[in-house]
């Protein structure tokens, strides 16, 4: 039987009549009225929310090797030998460096930190020792691999290399310079550079590839004897991003250009408020810090280095005059966030230091006046001397990012905000509410920031593709005159289409409270497909190439065809969900080891559908997960290794529900608590309570769809070690209630519809376009009634159609993924379209 769909309806208001345009290819025409699955209509002369042109925008973080190896466009690879340990176990000081040399020549290279270095926050510098063996020719020194497989090189490219340099030696030394390919081959005519006199100079040139390479080498080496010290050995495209020097990798710049977006928010993210606050200076020189944006201008010699928080090394080559003007180079509002003395993502630290805070205050103030001082002022003039004598023109700020310590956060927020207003009453200062959509700190955060008077609050979530079907109309409830929202990072979990087509849906009601939530941002942007610390990703990339993901084109669609004005519309719901909670039971632990015992599972009239004291084994248990080290112990099922995440084991029938599970759980050691699942179908589609999670802090109900989770409930708990707890769960069609020790800890009924086809109108002043945006996430078409609810209108519509299979995936080799254009002809006041099943399609057309 197929299933029954159900009715829609939409109303759609009008924009002004005018000219049509005529896309390429031909669509189906509509035809005459007729019952229809799906509806469309609206109330004439409604008015919806403006729409800023600032809504969608673009979350840059250092995550995925975005800046080093990705954006930034230098090709060398730890060009000023400052890797180390604190940055990633795996580093030293000639991390992507080896040694080289040629007839017969011999030498030692090693990094040195002592007085010679080329200035005190450049730490470190390579240290050729050249023992001037060999016969003509013979050189010594090295080789630097790039970054993933290696250099890309385009045949006849331009590459412009310098260094920083010195030698001991009298009558100078005589530096080669050029490309290779992996096996050594010269990939360009040699760079010859000679190096005079015990100061540091630097020295530049140009190489040409001779041939193109995705596995390219930058060789540099010397001749004679004696002592040659080498320091910030670079090399860039010379085509970057509008030519610049210290310049953008074209194509990734590109694609961020091409979203047209409204904002860009920058450095990140986690790495802006973890770590140390504490300066780069003696005596320590600490290495693990938040980003502090002095760090990153001037000379690119003179700056900081950091380790990143996501495990690597952060060299700030790409600092924060390159993000100001990268902002300016694509029409976005420049958007940095500074940390607030509270760290976040899992360190949930605050800082009691008054001084340390009155710095980082006057730190923010400082980088407004480099922003937009005049060039008379301290920090105006530096943003002239890096070439940028107009200011740049900021008038948002974010201060801190996800901390889990609300009143912490908010009263040093607060002195922040002070400051800034008392000097820069025209700064919008944004707050934020935590890392998740809902729970304690959440609600707190929120609390806080209403009772402060906060102009705008900063949410992040990332949820299952589910969750964001269910929750379109999660904004239509925000007071309206209370702070405005930034929904600066989300994303649905992973890059399928049916995770694009989620985030689509959800964004149709963003727009339509467009009132309330002013910035958007999917998160991250950037990731390099070979060495990545988050999935999903808006574009992905290697060494030579670049591809948007399927949450890219829904994200460019709908931040290429924004509007000015929300024109109201309304639609049917889909029904509510009203089949059972149904499926197995489950054990699990994370990175903990705990046992489990005495697991009983009764249907609501009492039958017994399991019991097991384990006292013949576990055999009725299937290891689903395949992680762990379960065994029966004493009695009882013990998941023992305490690294091993996601244990779960299951038992039990698919088809059960309306149950009671009851069972004994003891912690034996680890970091968290107990997870006990029900409604299990497989390793990705369940429920489970998880008891001591997040560090032992929290107890809460997660909801797994496709792999992708969401918290239905919340609370704080801690789990003693050694203790026996009784639990009882017990499922009573979509409502769920949980029993600690005989004692009620939260109830809860997952009954919100996962509504399949969203709609949201707007209105283009500079064309006159009325833009009609449909997604439809199902895999049935949706033959739809459309009135536009006036006679003027246009006979023919443009059509723009992201559709395809929902598990597809863009990559580098194949975009299944693509807009499709198209004309649709005849249109009148009412027609019926049909809305291809797993599609958005975006429909322009004249009408007012």
């Amino acid at each position: 039987m197929a299933p029954i769909r159900p009715r829609l309806v939409l109303v759609l208001a009008a924009a002004l009549l005018g000219t049509v345009m005529t896309a390429p290819t031909r669509a189906e025409e509509p035809r005459a009225v007729e019952p229809a699955d799906y509806t469309l209509s609206v109330l004439p002369g409604s008015t919806g929310p403006a729409i800023d042109p600032t809504m969608y925008g673009v979350f840059y973080e250092d995550i995925n090797n975005a800046a080093d190896g990705g954006l930034y466009a230098e090709l060398v690879q730890n060009r000023s030998f400052e890797y180390a340990p604190v940055d990633n176990p795996a580093y030293t000081p000639l991390t992507a460096w080896r040694t080289t040399a040629t007839g017969g020549a011999t030498g030692t290279a090693r990094v040195r930190n002592d007085d010679a270095r080329l200035n005190e926050r450049n730490r470190g510098h390579l240290r050729l020792d050249l023992a001037g063996t060999g016969g003509s020719g013979a050189r010594f020194g090295v080789v630097n691999g790039g970054y993933g497989a290696g250099m890309a090189f385009g045949a006849g490219g331009r590459y412009d290399f310098s260094l920083w340099a010195r030698t001991d030696r009298g009558s100078g030394t005589r530096l080669t310079v050029e490309l290779q390919d992996a096996g050594g081959a010269a990939l360009s005519e040699p760079l010859r550079v000679t190096v005079r006199g015990d100061r540091w100079t630097k020295y530049a040139g140009t190489l040409t590839a001779t041939a193109a390479s995705t596995a390219g080498r930058l060789a540099v080496t010397a001749e004679g004897g004696g002592t040659v010290r080498l320091d910030m050995v670079s090399l860039f495209p010379r085509d970057t991003y509008k030519g610049r020097a210290n310049g953008l990798r074209k194509d990734l710049a590109e694609k961020i250009a091409a979203l047209r977006p409204g904002f860009l928010r920058f450095p990140g993210g986690c790495l802006v408020n973890t770590g140390s606050h504490q300066a780069y200076e003696a005596p320590d020189w600490e290495r693990e810090r938040s980003y502090q944006w002095k760090d990153t201008v001037g000379p690119v010699e003179q700056r900081a280095v950091n380790a990143n928080f996501w495990g690597y090394h952060q060299s700030y080559g790409l600092g924060y005059y390159e993000y100001f003007q990268f902002a300016e180079d694509i029409g976005a509002m420049a958007l940095p966030v500074v940390p607030a003395l509270v760290t976040g993502c899992g360190q949930n630290k605050a800082t009691d230091d008054p001084a340390l805070l009155k710095r980082h205050i006057q730190d923010t103030l400082d980088l407004i006046e480099f922003a937009n001082g005049p060039v008379g002022s301290p920090w105006g003039r530096k943003r002239a001397e890096m070439g940028h004598p107009k200011p740049f023109g900021l008038t948002h700020l974010e201060v801190g990012n996800e901390e889990n310590l609300p009143d912490e956060f908010l009263a040093r927020f607060t002195e922040f905000r002070a400051a800034i207003q008392a000097r820069h009453p025209a700064i919008t200062v944004i707050s934020n509410s935590g890392p998740d959509d809902s729970g304690a700190t959440f609600d707190r955060a929120w609390q806080l920031n209403r009772d402060a008077g906060v102009a705008m609050v900063d949410e992040h979530y990332y949820n299952s593709p589910q969750w964001f079907l269910e929750n379109n109309d999660r904004y239509d409830s925000y007071d309206r005159q209370g702070p405005k929202v930034f929904l600066g990072e989300y994303a649905s979990l992973d890059n399928r289409f049916s995770n694009a087509l989620a985030e689509a849906a959800y964004m149709t009601g963003l727009e339509r409270n467009a009132d309330v939530v002013k910035l958007a941002s999917y998160a991250p942007l950037l990731a390099d497909a070979g060495d990545s610390q988050w999935r999903p990703d808006m574009i992905w990339f290697d060494n030579a190439r670049s591809w948007g993901s399927t949450s890219y084109e829904v994200q460019k669609l709908f931040m290429n065809n924004t509007g000015d004005r929300v024109v109201p519309s309304r639609a049917s719901a889909t029904p509510a969900l009203s089949a059972p909670i149904t499926g197995a039971v489950g054990l699990s632990t994370w990175a903990t080891a705990a046992a489990y015992d005495d697991v009983e599972v009764t249907a609501e009239d009492g039958r017994t559908l399991l019991a097991d004291d384990f006292s013949a084994g576990d055999s009725r248990w299937t290891r689903t997960a395949g992680r762990g080290s379960w065994a029966v112990e004493d009695g009882a099922l013990v998941q023992s290794d305490v690294a091993a995440e996601n244990t779960l084991v299951t038992a039990g029938d698919a088809g059960w529900h309306d149950y009671d599970l009851r069972l004994k759980a003891t912690k034996k050691s680890g970091r968290e608590g107990f997870l006990v699942a029900f409604g299990v179908k497989d390793t990705g589609n369940h429920y489970w309570w998880n008891l001591g999670g997040w560090g032992n802090t929290r107890s809460a109900v997660e909801k797994a769809v496709d792999g992708g989770k969401q918290t239905l409930t919340e609370s704080p708990m801690t789990i003693e070690t050694g203790r026996a707890y009784d639990i009882h769960v017990q499922v009573r069609g979509r409502q769920v209630t949980l029993y600690l020790d005989g004692r009620q800890v939260a109830s809860f009924t997952d009954d919100k519809a996962a509504e399949p086809f969203r709609q949201v109108v707007t209105r283009e002043r500079a064309t006159g376009d009325l833009i009609v945006k449909v997604v439809n996430a199902q895999a049935a078409p949706a033959r739809t009634r459309v009135d536009l609810g006036t006679p003027r209108v246009a006979t023919t519509a443009r059509l723009t159609t992201l559709q395809g299979a929902p598990e597809a995936v863009n990559t580098a080799e194949a975009r299944p993924i693509r807009p499709q254009r198209s004309t649709l002809t005849g249109v009148t006041r009412e027609f019926t379209y049909t809305f291809p099943a797993h599609s958005v399609t975006f429909l322009r057309v004249k009408a007012g």
